[in-house]
């Protein structure tokens, strides 16, 4: 390979269009030239675009700098919240089918890594009751394998979604469909508890209401006092403990306190059992790579829910301190990273946990050292105290559950929506229903669809098309003015004409006789779709079927496109009929009537006689 002279150097010359660029010289002869490929615009931007938004989900330097200014505040308020989440991940690890050990699992693992990756300062993850509700159906179709197969495939989804910048459109949520679900919540978990505090087991059930009514009839046929008793009382010392010391962690104390009664007086109530002194060595061997297709939309629940508490969670969190904003997105990356790894040590999908996060905030943290050094406190518990929590009675982490969903209730915020209007009511109470009958993803989703057609309707009810009077100007004299007033009519449209309301306004129009010109004011549309568009298209059809003339005036930019895409009112385009503003629609509408207001001049011979308007 050779260069041509005059070419520049490190190209290799072609004869036909001459220097090429992006060549290196060849390594053997150091005069050869290779040709080297540029990068395709669209990949490279595509990757450069994938590559930056990475950057941005991954932790910095700047995260713990508010750590540094008083790490014993938050190595406090992370023992604090230690406390009260043991009890709780315990608990939530035996509700969700998969035994006590995976509650702990998934509070070290998830907590940590949230802590670390998430886009909230202040905020606690671990196993939750919301969570609990979704899993257990997982559980009885699919077993633990398949729980732990979701909890990775909504780690997936979960990035995938921080990635895409979903989190910020979480504001969309109705509060009414946020209130229903999270009293649904509170009423299904109560429901799951019925069993360990009746001292019932083996009671199968495709529903959770099901299950309960199972277990209250097998306790009637042989009661047991003991179980009932201490789940009652570790609930109430809770409720009752939190009114006057709120600051002090009843649960851990009920708990215990249980514990002692159950050892000292030999009851005989079912107990945690046997817990391993440490986490597993993480393993991928409950993968199935066959069960992956079926337990897509199972996965896709999970995400689902993960990422609305925990963005609701960090909403919460921002609310009660003081300067503190959390990033969605990475938010949602953080609860991916936590759930990618959870599974891998046998826990369960983790989410952010409210109640955990305003006990964080409440005792003064500043920074995620908080919710790390409470992920560090638990670890150590299940290093050094497996043996002694394993004794722990299941009915008072019933307890511990019960008091739990009562304070999940805001009744005074419930009693408020339903007050509100009587579409948030009907909202929250479907929400509501169907959390508790069937499930939550369900409900969420019933919420949603019917808060949106409520809310298209009440916009479509803001729209109006009325009569105006036409503005002729102080100068047209009283007869002039009259002939206007009975040959042209002007309509102007207020409001949206989308689909929810396009098809009233093809009814009024319709009804449209005895004129020559109809003006169409369009200045006050605030939305037009493909549907208002066509029924517009569909009006002027009929009008113009009439032998009325249609004019138009006012268009907004944004929704010419829309007209022109459609193909609507082209003809009206072409034979000048639209008008930037009503003042020339009407002077136009004047010049078609001058046949009406004098003798129309002769024209050349054979021409047909002036028509005279109808009157």
């Amino acid at each position: 390979m050779s260069t041509t002279p005059g070419a520049v150097p490190g190209t290799v010359a072609d004869p036909a269009s001459g220097p090429v660029p992006d060549t290196v010289t060849g390594p053997a002869s150091g005069t050869g030239t290779v040709p080297v490929p540029g990068p395709v615009p669209g990949a490279a931007s595509a990757g450069a675009l994938l590559r930056d938004r990475l950057t941005g989900l991954l932790p910095r330097r700047s995260d713990w700098a508010p750590a540094r200014r008083n790490p014993r505040r938050d190595l406090l308020a992370g023992l604090t919240v230690a406390v009260v989440a043991l009890p709780l991940a315990l608990a939530f690890g035996v509700s969700s089918g998969l035994g006590a050990s995976a509650g702990l699992a998934t509070a070290v693992v998830a907590g940590a890594l949230a802590a670390v990756f998430g886009g909230s300062n202040l905020q606690v993850s671990g196993p939750t009751g919301a969570m609990t509700v979704v899993l257990v159906p997982i559980v009885h179709q699919f077993g633990a394998s398949g729980v732990l197969t979701v909890g990775l495939l909504a780690g997936v989804i979960l990035i995938g979604l921080a990635v895409a910048r979903v989190g910020r459109y979480i504001r969309f949520m109705p509060t009414s469909v946020i209130e229903g679900f999270t009293a649904g919540i509170a009423v299904v978990i109560a429901l799951q508890q019925v069993p360990a505090a009746l001292g019932v087991a083996g009671i199968d059930g495709e529903r959770v209401w099901q299950v309960a009514a199972g277990a209250v009839a097998a306790y009637a046929a042989a009661p047991a006092v003991a179980p009932l008793l201490m789940a009652v009382a570790v609930a109430g010392l809770m409720l009752a403990g939190a009114r006057r010391r709120p600051g002090v962690p009843f649960s851990l104390v009920g708990v215990v306190l249980a514990t002692l009664v159950a050892e000292l007086a030999g009851l005989d109530v079912a107990r945690i059992g046997a817990l391993p002194a440490g986490l597993p060595a993480p393993s991928l061997g409950f993968l199935d790579p066959g069960a992956i297709t079926a337990l897509i939309p199972a996965a896709l629940a999970v995400a689902a829910l993960a990422a609305l508490e925990s963005l609701l969670c960090a909403s919460v969190a921002d609310a009660m301190s003081v300067n503190e904003k959390h990033d969605p997105d990475r938010e949602l990356f953080g609860q991916g990273i936590a759930n990618l790894a959870a599974p891998l040590f046998g826990g369960v999908p983790a989410t952010a946990a409210i109640a955990r996060t305003a006990v964080n905030v409440r005792s003064g943290a500043r920074s995620r050292l908080a919710s790390l050094s409470h992920a560090v406190v638990l670890a150590v518990i299940v290093l050094a105290a497996s043996g002694l929590v394993g004794r722990i009675p299941l009915a008072a982490l019933a307890g511990v559950l019960l008091a739990t969903t009562v304070r999940m209730v805001e009744v005074g915020s419930l009693r408020a929506i339903a007050r509100a209007t009587r579409g948030d009511a009907i909202v929250m109470i479907l929400t509501f229903a169907v959390t508790v009958a069937l499930d939550l993803v369900t409900a969420v989703a019933v919420g949603i669809g019917v808060a949106i057609v409520l809310a298209l309707r009440a916009i479509a009810r803001t729209a109006q098309v009325e009569q105006v009077p036409l503005e002729t100007g102080d100068h047209d004299d009283e007869e002039e003015r009259r002939l206007l007033d009975e040959h042209i009519v002007a309509y102007r449209f207020d409001g949206p004409l989308f689909f929810a309301a396009a098809h009233r306004f093809l009814l009024e129009l319709s009804e449209i006789s005895d004129v020559r010109v109809v003006i169409l004011r369009m200045s006050r549309v605030s939305t037009l779709d493909a549907t208002g568009a066509q029924v517009l298209g569909d009006a002027i059809t009929r009008l113009e079927g009439r032998g009325i003339t249609v004019l138009l005036s006012g268009i907004r930019p944004g929704h010419d496109q829309v007209l022109a895409a459609l193909g609507v009112a082209e003809h009206l385009r072409r034979d000048g009929l639209v008008f930037p503003g009503t003042p020339a629609a009407i002077a136009h509408a004047r010049g078609l009537l001058t046949p009406v207001r004098g003798p129309r001049p002769a024209g050349p011979p054979g021409a047909p006689p002036a028509r005279t308007a109808r009157r």
